[in-house]
């Protein structure tokens, strides 16, 4: 761990000037949220900003809303373990609630935002396959305007997003839902706690009384340069009656879809089993309509 070097610190209290600073500053500059990546990089991954740009002072980037149309918004700055812990989001997406629990330590949690976990666009992100399985956008301001962009469309590549100079994120949207919507998170790793996944599934399934997949969402992190949505396993359960040989066929279909690679902690091909195994079994669990299992019964089913 080496020592830090000096940069210059900004705490704006609006939108427009933390923007306005980081444009009128250039290169060199690193917005903060919750800092439990930036401090990692400065410290052990050599990264030196020239200035720094404390978001927690801006108002209203925290919090979690239900809007009218029965969808909610998640504000960036709003901490992991405040949506691990929400009763809003256990009741409503408790799968979501699930993949933010395996995110690091409690104590990372605490300091950890949402909106951190995404723009740091990491390929083996907890949070965001329960994101893309739910649809999820995200806002972006540049302190003049705000747009919102389709969370599958917002990665370019490991550490890269399609967000310019100045431009925050501001909020995720989550559309609403309908009755017979479950979901089910499940996460490979070396470690039991505290460690990167390796594999990560997420799927959302609305399913008739029939057991019909009216709408099915199937998401992958760990093994592609990005997260990514398993869309042709999608299309496979669309409409159909899940059973445990369409499922096998679903994840099949995922397995073949993702590009993994083979690193310090798993080969490619053993991550593409995974997937196999666990886009099986999340999709029959989700089926199950139970309510997930702490995340220390879930470790024992795993392996």
């Amino acid at each position: 761990m080496r020592r830090t070097r000096p940069f210059k610190y900004f705490q704006p209290t609006s939108l427009s000037d933390a923007s306005t600073i980081m444009q009128e500053n250039g290169p060199g500059g690193h917005f903060l949220a919750g800092g439990t990546d930036l401090v990692i990089a400065v410290k052990e991954k050599e990264l030196t900003p020239r200035y720094v740009v404390d978001l927690k002072r801006i108002l209203g980037l925290a919090g979690i809303r239900e809007n009218p149309n029965g969808g909610f918004t998640i504000g960036a700055l709003t901490t992991l373990y405040d949506i691990e812990k929400s009763t809003t989001i256990l009741g409503r997406y408790p799968f979501l609630a699930q993949g933010t629990a395996e995110v690091g330590s409690i104590q990372i949690r605490h300091r950890g935002t949402i909106g951190g976990n995404i723009v740091n666009a990491s390929p083996s992100a907890d949070v965001v396959p329960c994101l893309l399985a739910l649809d999820a956008k995200v806002c972006i301001s540049n302190g003049a305007e705000e747009k919102t962009v389709e969370l599958d469309e917002f990665f370019l590549g490991p550490g890269k997003t399609i967000m310019q100079p100045g431009d925050i994120l501001t909020k995720i949207l989550i559309p609403p839902t309908g009755p017979g919507h479950t979901g089910e998170y499940y996460k490979c790793s070396p470690r039991q706690m505290m460690d990167l996944a390796y594999v990560g599934i997420a799927v959302a399934l609305t399913l008739s009384a029939e057991q019909k997949c009216e709408t099915v969402r199937i998401a992958l992190g760990a093994v592609a340069p990005i997260p990514l949505r398993a869309k042709a396993a999608e299309k496979l359960l669309q409409g159909q009656t899940l059973s445990e040989e369409l499922a096998s066929q679903a994840a099949e279909r995922a397995a073949q879809g993702c590009t993994p690679i083979s690193d310090i902690r798993s080969s490619a091909e053993y991550r593409k089993e995974m997937v196999r195994v666990l886009t099986k079994r999340s999709l029959l669990n989700a089926a199950t309509g139970k309510r997930p299992l702490a995340w220390t019964d879930r470790r024992l089913k795993r392996y």
